[in-house]
């Protein structure tokens, strides 16, 4: 018995070459026992392997079915049953030809209490990071002579490796609790031996190990444990839409359909909305889909289900091996959307609480708002994607308004243009699982060039910090890093001062930071180690008056617990009524600022308050 459609059984004598058959590689290189599905994938890796006769003992596994696919002869894929029954142990697996005979031993783990798994809310800050460019803790791994392209470290080139790894940032983590961060979301950490060195991550040439330049397996896991000891939640990337072109499976490929376009390059029209327009021809939305992405990352057919299953498989073996607690996938609607709606579900079945966001490129709020778990636009054609968290690219876009480099004739248009965006949010299912963001390693800093003041960056950074959804910051941010992306991407994702040996300052200790980037970062951090345990802000709802006279004033309320932000878009002194937020601030109320530990009280009998120029204010009820 095999499965799907990818089945190919050769007939006729077994060829020489068939008889001296080997087996290499088998993923996943373990599994456990007490898995909710039952069902376990075994990817054989060997020279003409696929006709090999496979067979297993080993009480309460039973062998359900051995697919024999229609690519390369070195590939097998052996379909098991791990009843509830099985116990831990090591399996004889066994592969026979004509005379020859290969057994390897299979280890099935007993789980281990789960600290991962936990998802993340919008109680957390995530902090996105680029190991290769947060710091160097082990530099004899900057060069892995095994792998085929050793590119050499070059910190001079900034879009090639810099010798970042798990090492420096293991080193670091005390620097992410005290900036107050609860989630690391780290750029992909899997192997990328391509040419060129591929030090963004997004080329996966094994989706089991770790990128050596990185560090290893165990490695990756010991971060994860240090971050859980700290209280800080791991976010791994992942890539299921393509992989690179320097995985055995491009250049040894198992079957016919591994990849969509087989026969050579066909580059993606990166036109998202062909796939929701009803008026799409079935050309335009398969080249969205189906098209690659660059000619160096082949795009994977989903809709295979073998590597489907691989795909599904691998991420559950992850949160399993490592306890990651949540994933960000890359190129999300890129994909076969019925495909991941699946192994959303898969997941979520073995891990309740677990959560995903994916990366849903749209600029405008309509089109993100689709690829939500939920949506009420899901049809037969687009059934619901089952997507918990989608990444709010509108803002970043929006908040653009606000950087303080931006020009404008009205200074405090980037806050109605905020409160605009924001009056959107009832298209989506659940606004709370919004991940919204100011920049990332795929667009421009939030801020051009280092500012002269704080005044407007303080007041984007505390809107992205206390309005409803799953904030997440771009390393640096607090440090004020900046820069565009001409010249390439690489000088967005700059390294930073103080992580990589022969670095004359490091912005890690307060005495290595400038006067302004100690304030940058002290201001994020009482934002961010604040909000750890407010509710209002993690859980709340949200009540916010349009901006008037230059203010823009909001109210979170979770039950008892509320929090009022308000702030000053004038780059002057604002006398203003406060009559008319009455309405959730009572007259002789007084409120302690966050910020500042001072005790005010901002609507008193005369109603009237004077806003200092660009005043920011995060305040909590006084009882």
């Amino acid at each position: 018995m095999c499965r799907g459609l990818f089945c190919f059984m050769a007939g006729g004598a077994l060829s020489a070459s068939a008889a001296s058959f080997s087996v290499d590689e088998i993923h996943p290189p373990h599994w456990w026992t007490g898995m909710k599905d039952t069902s376990l994938q075994l990817q054989i890796h060997g020279k003409d392997i696929r006709q090999a006769d496979f067979s297993v003992s080993y009480p309460g596994v039973t062998v359900d079915s051995v697919a024999r696919l229609d690519g390369s002869p070195n590939w097998q894929y052996v379909y098991l049953t791990v009843s509830p029954e099985a116990r831990p142990g090591v399996m004889k697996l066994e592969w026979k030809e004509g005379k020859k005979k290969v057994v390897k031993e299979y280890e099935l783990r007993a789980r281990r209490k789960q600290k991962g798994a936990q998802g993340f809310t919008a109680a957390d800050v995530l902090y996105m990071v680029m190991p290769d460019r947060f710091a160097n803790g082990d530099e004899s791994i900057n060069d892995v002579k095994s792998l085929r392209h050793h590119v050499a470290v070059d910190r001079e080139n900034p879009n090639t490796r810099h010798g970042g790894d798990l090492a420096g940032i293991s080193n670091h983590v005390d620097y992410l609790d005290t900036l107050g961060i609860t989630a690391v979301w780290l750029n992909p950490v899997l192997e990328n031996d391509m040419e060129g060195g591929s030090y963004h991550g997004y080329a996966t040439t094994d989706y089991y190990r770790v990128d050596p330049r990185f560090g290893s397996n165990a490695q990756y896991s010991a971060l994860v444990e240090k971050l859980h000891d700290n209280g800080i939640k791991t976010v791994m990337d992942m890539i299921f839409n393509h992989c690179g072109s320097g995985h055995p499976w491009f250049e040894d490929r198992p079957s016919s359909d591994w990849f969509n376009f087989p026969d050579g390059y066909v580059q993606t029209n990166y036109r998202l909305s062909t796939i929701t327009d009803p008026y799409a021809t079935d050309y335009d939305r398969k080249l969205t889909q189906d098209g690659w992405f660059v000619e160096s990352m082949p795009d994977l057919n989903q809709r295979n289900p073998h590597l489907m299953k691989y795909l599904i498989q691998n991420s559950i073996w992850w949160i399993e091996e490592a306890q990651i607690d949540g994933i960000r996938m890359d190129t999300y609607p890129y994909a076969d959307e019925k495909e991941m709606a699946r192994w959303i579900s898969d997941v979520k079945a073995e891990y309740p609480d677990f959560n995903i966001v994916g990366e849903c490129w749209f600029g405008e709020t309509g089109g993100e708002a689709y690829w939500q778990k939920g949506s009420p636009l899901a049809t037969a054609k687009n059934p619901d994607t089952n997507l918990p968290v989608v990444m709010d690219f509108p803002l970043m876009i929006k908040s653009r308004d606000m950087a303080p480099f931006k020009a404008q004739t009205d200074p405090w248009n980037g806050l109605n243009v905020i409160y605009d965006h924001l009056a959107l949010d009832y298209v989506y299912p659940d606004p709370m699982n919004v991940l919204r963001f100011l920049d990332n390693h795929d667009t421009e800093r939030f801020i051009l060039t280092e500012p002269e003041t704080l005044d407007q960056w303080k007041q984007a950074l505390t809107i992205l910090l206390t309005i409803p959804g799953i904030p997440q910051l771009y390393y640096g941010t607090e440090l004020l890093m900046h820069g565009t992306r001409e010249g390439g991407d690489g000088n967005v994702r700059k390294d930073m001062p103080g992580g990589f040996p022969g670095d004359k300052t490091t912005v890690f200790t307060k005495e290595g930071r400038s006067d302004l980037q100690n304030e940058a970062f002290d201001f994020i951090s009482t934002l961010c180690n604040w909000r750890r345990t407010s509710k209002a802000i993690g859980e709340g709802t949200m009540k916010h008056f349009m901006p008037t006279n230059g203010i823009y004033l909001y109210e979170r309320r979770a039950g008892d617990d509320t929090v009022i932000v308000m702030m000053n878009g004038r780059d002057e002194a604002n006398d203003v009524d406060m009559t008319r937020y009455l309405e959730i601030m009572p007259e002789g109320k007084k409120y302690k600022d966050i910020l500042t530990g001072e005790i005010i009280e901002p609507i008193t009998a005369v109603r009237k308050y004077r806003f200092a120029p660009r005043e920011v204010r995060v305040l909590t009820p006084v009882t």
